[in-house]
C-alpha cells in the first residue's frame, strides 16, 4: 500500500469510529445494543479500494466499537479482538466481490450494490453468531441469552440493508467516484454517464 491508500485506511477508520459514537449515542436500542453504521466505511474501502484496504480499513473502524461493546459493555477484552475482525472480515469480502464481480469496469455496476453489501456481509454475520454463541462462553465462561442474540443479528441485518442502499448510491455517484479516484492509481468503481450527443 502507498501513501494515498494508508491515508484513505486511516480516513475510513476515522469515518466509520465518527459513524459509531453518533449512531451509538443517538440510536440506543436497549442495554448494550445500539444502531451501529460504522460498517459503511468497511464496505467503502473494500468496494472502492480492495480486499487489503478494506480489511485494514475494518480492522480501523471496529476500534471503538470494540472498546464500547468489549471492555465498557458485556464484551470484555474479547470485544476489542472480535469486533474489529468482524467489521475487518466486511471490508475483505467487499473487496474480493469488487474484484472477482468487476465492480467498477462494467456498466451499471451500480446495480450490484445492494446484493453484493449484503453478500459482504454474511461472512461477518457468521462470525458474529459464532461470537455470541461459542467463543464469548468458551473464553469468558458468559453469554447472552437466545433472544438477545436474535435482537443484535436482526438488528445488524436491518442496518446492513440501509447500507446497501447507500452503497449502491456512492457507487453511482461521479463526484464521489472522482473523489476517491484521487486516491489510488487505477479505477475501481466507475460510475455510468451519459452524455448528449449534438
Amino acid at each position: 500500500m502507498n501513501a494515498k491508500e494508508i491515508a484513505f485506511a486511516l480516513m475510513m477508520g476515522a469515518l466509520g469510529n465518527t459513524l459509531f459514537a453518533i449512531s451509538f449515542y443517538l440510536g440506543p436500542i436497549s442495554p448494550g445494543i445500539a444502531l451501529d453504521f460504522s460498517l459503511i466505511a468497511a464496505f467503502i474501502a473494500g468496494f472502492f479500494g480492495g480486499p487489503a484496504l478494506g480489511f485494514i480499513s475494518g480492522l480501523l473502524v471496529g476500534a471503538l466499537p470494540g472498546i464500547m461493546f468489549g471492555p465498557l459493555g458485556f464484551g470484555s477484552w474479547l470485544g476489542l479482538i472480535g469486533l474489529p475482525l468482524g467489521k475487518a472480515l466486511s471490508g475483505l469480502t467487499s473487496g474480493l466481490i469488487a474484484k472477482s464481480l468487476s465492480l467498477g469496469q462494467k456498466p451499471r455496476s451500480s446495480l450490484l450494490g445492494i446484493p453484493a453489501t449484503l453478500l459482504a456481509y454474511v461472512p461477518e454475520a457468521i462470525f458474529t453468531y459464532a461470537y455470541f454463541v461459542y467463543l464469548m462462553p468458551f473464553f469468558l465462561a458468559q453469554g447472552l441469552e437466545t433472544t438477545i442474540i436474535i435482537a443484535i443479528m436482526l438488528k445488524a441485518i436491518g442496518e446492513v440493508i440501509i447500507m446497501s442502499v447507500i452503497i449502491a448510491a456512492l457507487m453511482g455517484n461521479k463526484g464521489f467516484n472522482d473523489f476517491v479516484r484521487t486516491f489510488f492509481s487505477r479505477t475501481r468503481i466507475t460510475p455510468e454517464t451519459t452524455t448528449a450527443e449534438k
